[in-house]
């Protein structure tokens, strides 16, 4: 084949980067032909791939956006020879530059069987395979070509596999039904963890350190929140709706309490939901040298010469109370986010949140059962908003974009994850072309863009890595 790579290389890349389909065939050919052992092919391929990885920092550089993601799940059949390479020449011939692997997800991690010190099983455990470090390989693969390779993590969401451990009972979350997530979810495999609980903290923070000496290009932290519910559960309305019904989080949140009548109106409302003018007048008389009930965070009414009586106080104190219990839940998802990230900062790895733009929404009195405080994140974290919105065309995707631009500090790194596939639209999802070209107006604001998924560009392929049989 020795007229394979005649034509000059440098031209064959758009303005969308996307890289001619002669330059991506002569590729592929090459890749195939040093799989089957082709010296010169070999040489051949690594000389396109360097050449393929300057082209694309070129183009990405001087084209909106800068950054262009994808997300992608690796599968035990991809430790085949060639399949990771395959994988990654497609997303560079895409105008990709970086790329986000799936590294702990449905209670798995894609650590070596060899080399997996945490409680989760490895994604890999055919036998003989326990040494192989299929993370590692990708991001070599990926930097070889250009691409920066992130590490994409489940967080609060630990997987089935943590709930059928004895020992871990006390850290999986439990709401006022004594439901756990494996209850409320419909599917079953997602169990959701108290956030407050000291082991599971643990468990997670050596599964990250464990995760960073790989030394991917940045870390993604999803399901950053509680379960998501359906029918009217979907809003949280009532204190049995929330997830604070486990030691942890009790301890914790009665540590909010500033003096004895707020710990004792705390405990009633935990247990009751509510509290009446009598519950008021008791705590008054168990506790007659304090003032008003208070805990972190309360502002008490103007100083009186005595108390109002407790018929005044009861509507007030009802309100304050369910919001303390709302942000106290919240706050344990804020707490989490700082230490799963924690590790990377120390070594000077970004982190980054992925998040629904309406995850965090009041609804009348209540709030989005997923209590997802995305607005309070901290701007030192990359914001990957999930614009998944769904409408008969791109209003509604631009409208949740906007709404995290709007609630960002300056400085945030905003990069939108949109949903679809190039060149194809359905009745609910417009074509990734038509959503890119909406965000176009935002450009100045995001510091680039990320698709889900690699899955849904290349169903057939994703379908016959997931079922196919290492042998």
């Amino acid at each position: 084949m020795p007229n394979l790579i005649s034509q000059p290389v440098q031209a064959q890349v758009k303005q969308d980067c996307l890289l001619s389909t002669t330059a991506a065939q002569t590729k592929e050919k090459l890749r195939l032909l040093a799989l089957k052992g082709d010296r010169d092919a070999q040489s051949r391929y690594q000389q396109l791939i360097r050449q393929h990885a300057q082209d694309l920092k070129e183009c990405r550089s001087r084209n909106w956006p800068k950054i262009q993601a994808v997300w992608l799940r690796l599968y035990p059949c991809d430790i085949q020879p060639g399949l990771i390479d395959q994988i990654m020449d497609r997303m560079v011939n895409r105008g990709y530059n970086q790329i986000y692997i799936e590294t702990f997800y449905d209670g798995q991690v894609l650590l070596p069987a060899a080399d997996n010190p945490t409680i989760w099983p490895s994604v890999v455990r055919t036998p003989g395979t326990e040494k192989i470090d299929l993370l590692s390989i990708a991001i070599q693969k990926g930097r070889e070509r250009g691409l920066k390779v992130y590490s994409w993590m489940f967080t609060t969401n630990f997987g089935y596999t943590y709930a059928q451990r004895a020992d871990r009972e006390p850290a999986i979350a439990r709401n006022g039904k004594g439901q756990t997530s494996l209850y409320v979810v419909e599917n079953s495999s997602q169990v959701f963890i108290d956030p407050y609980n000291m082991q599971a903290k643990r468990d997670y923070f050596q599964m990250v350190q464990q995760v960073l000496r790989r030394r991917p290009d940045g870390l993604l932290f999803d399901y950053v929140r509680y379960p998501r519910q359906t029918g009217t559960d979907s809003i949280a309305t009532k204190v049995t709706d929330l997830w604070l019904f486990t030691p942890a989080t009790q301890e914790a949140l009665f540590r909010r309490a500033l003096n004895n009548k707020g710990l004792d109106l705390m405990r009633r409302f935990l247990m009751k939901g509510y509290v009446t003018v009598a519950d008021i007048d008791q705590v008054d008389k168990l506790y007659p040298q304090e003032g008003e009930p208070m805990w972190q965070g309360r502002t008490p009414p103007p100083q009186q010469k005595s108390l109002l009586p407790a018929a005044d106080r009861q509507p007030t104190l009802q309100v304050e109370l369910w919001q303390l219990m709302v942000a106290h839940a919240m706050q344990g998802i804020l707490d989490f986010v700082a230490l799963a990230s924690y590790p990377a900062q120390q070594v000077g790895i970004p982190s980054g949140v992925v998040f629904f733009p309406d995850g965090n929404q009041m609804v009348g009195q209540g709030y989005d059962s997923r209590l997802q405080p995305w607005d309070r994140f901290p701007s030192n974290l990359q914001w990957h908003a999930m614009a998944y919105a769904v409408c008969s065309d791109v209003s509604c995707i631009t409208n949740q974009v906007q709404r995290v631009i709007s609630a960002a500090k300056p400085g945030t790194q905003i990069i939108p994850a949109l949903a679809g596939a190039w060149g194809q639209s359905t009745t609910t999802r417009p074509s990734l072309e038509a959503q890119m070209q909406a965000l176009r107006k935002f450009a100045p604001q995001l510091a680039g863009v990320s698709h889900f998924a690699y899955s849904w560009q290349y169903p057939e392929n994703d379908s016959d890595r997931k079922f196919c049989r290492l042998r």
